[in-house]
């Protein structure tokens, strides 16, 4: 630090003797130091240096602080005498004071400063927040439903299901309703059990004009894509053949437009068909009973268990409007279907409309944006089932579907389920049922 050391007595001639012993003192504007340390280096016979530096502080109340350093270097020697080793004693005893004596002046100084300072509060006290949140979501349906996407009855019975099944449990200073983000999203996919919809077979009497065609039919399925951000490493996968950076996400829906099965993470560029290859061979992943199936698009194989439409027919339902009518089975057939299978669209519509995340990139991580798609399915049925009167369930009767990738299936038939004889004869005796049934009607 500065300086060679110098003997102050003893046998050393002239060399340094001993271990250097060296003091680092802060102060500010104190004469005492000036005063003191060279008249006790002094009294000690020796040489002694002293660096002194100014340095600049912190800044605070907009004045800068200065503090003055010492160095100061004493050799300590082999061999001292009494008077030497109480000089020193008194020395540091001296030093001691002093450095208090500056201490206490800089505390005693910043806390006038500290007083002068207005008091600020950057977090809301519990009581403030338990306020803004009670005007938020418990002053009437209509603030709640603006904010929350439910009314205060469906958000009481959210809260209570997370703290009764999801594991949220209130602190002393936050309790369920105002937990932060990363426990509720994990509490809310907790829920899934509850949540997702149990799949229940059309009845053989069934009259929905609907669904009575499609006996044992359990609902519908279909793929749609969330836009993300990503780095710029993964664009190419994420990358779908519209130029989007988005996730295929396959959503399984009952015929009350409610999710049974949801699964979300796979790249943009994915095909449906790859996608729902992938749920049907995870262990905990999708199935279908046997003699059960679902209603999928074109871009999907005609399978045992999923009932695709005919491929070059005519399909969706604006091609069957301003008094246009089948001609054909398979037309017919199309026409039934796509009634029928619209109901994963509206669901998906639904979803879209309600959360905004659902409509524009985040910039959430992929695993962490995939859980928000999870949960946001989840909330949507928890909606379906307790918001009575929700104008979005009214809105999506009226949503027109996406439409339908042809050529999606570049992979081939799904490897876990076959096409079979039996399966394409079932679809074309329904096909000459529903012809010959419109035609009877006409």
């Amino acid at each position: 630090m500065g300086g060679e050391g110098r003997s102050l007595a003893g046998n050393g001639g002239g060399k340094p003797i001993g271990k250097p012993l060296s003091l680092v003192l802060f102060a500010e504007n104190s004469m005492e130091w000036n005063v003191l340390l060279p008249a006790r280096a002094r009294s000690l016979g020796g040489k002694w240096k002293k660096l002194e530096h100014d340095g600049r502080g912190r800044k605070s109340g907009g004045r800068r602080w200065c503090c003055r350093l010492f160095f100061v270097f004493f050799n300590v020697m082999d061999e001292v005498t009494t008077e030497t080793i109480g000089e020193i004693i008194v020395c540091m005893v001296t030093l001691m004071v002093a450095l208090h004596n500056c201490l206490m002046h800089e505390a005693l100084t910043i806390g006038v400063h500290r007083n002068r300072l207005p008091s600020r509060s950057y977090t809301l006290d519990f009581h403030e927040k338990r306020a803004h949140l009670k005007n938020l979501a418990y002053s009437n349906d209509s603030n709640c439903y603006n904010v929350l996407r439910m009314y205060r009855a469906t958000f009481d019975r959210l809260c209570s299901m997370l703290d009764e099944i999801g594991g949220l449990k209130p602190t002393k200073h936050m309790l369920v309703d105002d937990k932060y983000f990363k426990a509720v999203l994990k509490a809310i996919i907790r829920l899934h059990r509850v949540l997702y919809k149990t799949p229940n077979p059309v009845l053989e009497d069934s009259t929905d004009p609907r669904w009575k065609w499609f006996k044992n039919c359990l609902g519908a399925l279909d793929g749609t894509h969330i836009r993300i951000r990503v780095h710029k490493d993964d664009q190419t996968r994420f990358r779908n053949r519209k130029g989007d950076l988005t996730i295929n996400v396959l959503g399984v829906c009952s015929q009350d437009a409610q999710f049974i099965y949801v699964l979300s993470g796979w790249e943009g560029s994915a095909a449906n068909g790859r996608v729902l290859k992938s749920a049907l061979d995870r262990p905990r992943g999708f199935k279908v009973p046997a003699d059960r199936y679902y209603l999928v698009d074109v871009g999907y194989s005609n399978a045992e268990g999923f009932l695709a439409p005919y491929r070059g027919q005519r399909y969706h339902l604006n091609e069957w409007r301003e008094g246009r009518h089948p001609t054909t089975p398979r037309e017919c057939f199309n026409m039934r279907h796509s009634a029928a299978r619209n109901v994963i669209e509206r669901c998906f519509g639904m979803l879209k409309n309600r959360w905004a995340i659902m409509r524009s990139p985040s910039f959430y991580p992929v695993k962490t944006h995939n859980m928000i798609v999870i949960a946001c399915c989840l909330l949507h049925n928890l909606i379906r089932r307790e918001n009575v009167g929700d104008p979005l369930n009214d809105e999506a009767e009226n949503l027109d579907p996406e439409p339908a990738e042809e050529h999606a299936e570049v992979d081939g038939p799904i490897s876990t389920v076959e096409t079979s004889e039996s399966w394409t004869l079932f679809r074309e005796n329904l096909a000459a049922q529903m012809f010959n049934e419109f035609r009877r009607g006409r």
